[in-house]
């Protein structure tokens, strides 16, 4: 019998053999291939359609949260936008290859950084099956293999998209071993992931924190991640306020199961009235106020009725609802919701909307996060948004990677150097 350990080092070793192999293809190969992905995604729907179907009812009576079913669906228009964010990558430039900081030295070297690929990239993620085919196509653009190892929730899921990537990858130039799809749930899959230091190159965790915490912990290879994403928008004293409502209702309520929803609300209060009132008028019921006291005076039941309302606690301004909850804080200045972001946020996305200039430089200047929006809703955070095509995640790290992770983040770099005979002086 196959034990764990010999499966996953098994898959991890064909994977790294396979990641030469693909290093060394062209361009045109590995779009060739990213192509037939994208066209057999969109075209063969019903096996992945019915697959997805069974992990969602396994899903329901296993009492998962909405928002953890929201994630896991598939529909014919997901699976659509899917090839369609393929097809994007295939279209994007190729990072392998390129030089850049290319310079003469003095005696007369010429030396400058290559693009390379990583090698092998392992993702372990929950429940996103779109996350399967994301990876793989924005590894394989850029010349990595890939390890992709799902929760048990989209198992069936992941299985199919596995499958699907096989069969469109038979007959091109890229080694089948180069995209591997991990579906069985053993957990000792990726405890022996983990400590594979010597086969895998990057590991990307996604989902909840619980699992980010894990890997970081157990990890033996790099790893890049976020935890926890407390999303924050500022609404300014000086501001449009039919765009911060239009704004602040696309962040919350447009999809609220993702990472980039907005979580709080830090209003100025010579607007709050006015913008609150207007923000009761849209939501209606439709969305919880978790307010502070001073929100909470303004968005009485009186004053408001049917309006949803809670108070607020010290626990508030550090959750990700994922959830059509958003937590209210009154705030005197810009320094005070800086500080509040500072203190209680995740650095991934957080956002001003100001008709003031220099307040909105200077929210850029001051807020250290991955992304950090001006008069734009949150929910842009997203690798096809940003015009990468897909994303491998987002990090909130501060190393090469932050933000959405692409193609080039994907890459690392060696020094090449050319000279004519050049020796080092004693």
């Amino acid at each position: 019998m196959t034990t764990a350990t010999s499966y996953i080092r098994e898959r991890a070793a064909a994977a790294r053999a396979a990641a030469r192999q693909l290093a060394m293809l062209s361009t045109g190969a590995r779009n060739a291939a990213l192509l037939r992905i994208a066209g057999l995604v969109e075209g063969n729907q019903g096996p992945v359609l019915e697959a997805n179907a069974r992990d969602l009812e396994a899903g329901r009576q296993a009492g998962l949260d909405d928002y953890f079913l929201e994630r896991l669906t598939l529909t014919p228009e997901r699976l659509r936008g899917i090839a369609a964010d393929t097809r994007t990558v295939a279209g994007l430039p190729d990072p392998v290859g390129e030089v850049f900081d290319a310079r003469t030295l003095p005696n007369g070297l010429l030396i400058g950084r290559r693009r390379v690929p990583l090698g092998v990239v392992a993702c372990i993620y929950e429940a996103r099956p779109n996350v399967t085919v994301d990876i793989a196509a924005l590894a394989l653009k850029s010349g990595n293999a890939s390890l992709l190892r799902g929760g048990k929730e989209a198992r069936n899921s992941n299985a199919a998209l596995g499958e699907v990537i096989r069969k469109a990858l038979a007959g091109t130039e890229v080694p089948p071993e180069a995209i591997q799809v991990v579906s069985d749930p053993d957990r000792g899959h990726v405890d022996e992931l983990l400590k594979s230091h010597d086969l895998v190159d990057l590991m990307v965790p996604r989902g909840g924190a619980q699992l980010i915490d894990y890997v970081r912990q157990n990890a033996t290879m790099p790893v890049v991640a976020h935890g926890d994403a407390v999303v924050q928008i500022y609404v300014d004293s000086d501001v449009d306020l039919e765009m911060a409502v239009t704004v602040v209702d696309n962040a919350k309520t447009r999809r609220y199961s993702i990472c980039n929803a907005v979580d709080t609300l830090l209003v100025h209060a010579a607007v709050a009235p006015a913008f609150l009132g207007r923000m009761c008028e849209r939501w209606g019921g439709r969305v919880t106020f978790i307010a502070d006291d001073r929100a909470l005076a303004l968005l009485s039941p009186e004053r408001y009725p049917g309006v949803a309302v809670e108070r607020a606690t010290v626990a508030t301004w550090k959750t990700e609802h994922l959830a059509l909850r958003v937590g209210v804080r009154i705030v005197d200045s810009l320094a005070e919701a800086v500080a509040h972001i500072e203190e209680h946020g995740s650095h991934h996305s957080d956002a001003i909307l100001t008709s003031n200039y220099a307040n909105a430089m200077r929210f850029v200047d001051e807020v250290d996060s991955a992304a950090v929006y001006v008069n734009a809703s949150t929910q842009f955070t997203d690798g096809a948004q940003f015009g990468l095509g897909a994303e491998v995640g987002i990090s909130t790290q501060k190393m090469h990677a932050r933000g959405p992770m692409g193609l080039r983040e994907l890459t690392s770099y060696k020094w090449t150097i050319f000279g004519k005979g050049q020796v080092r002086p004693l």
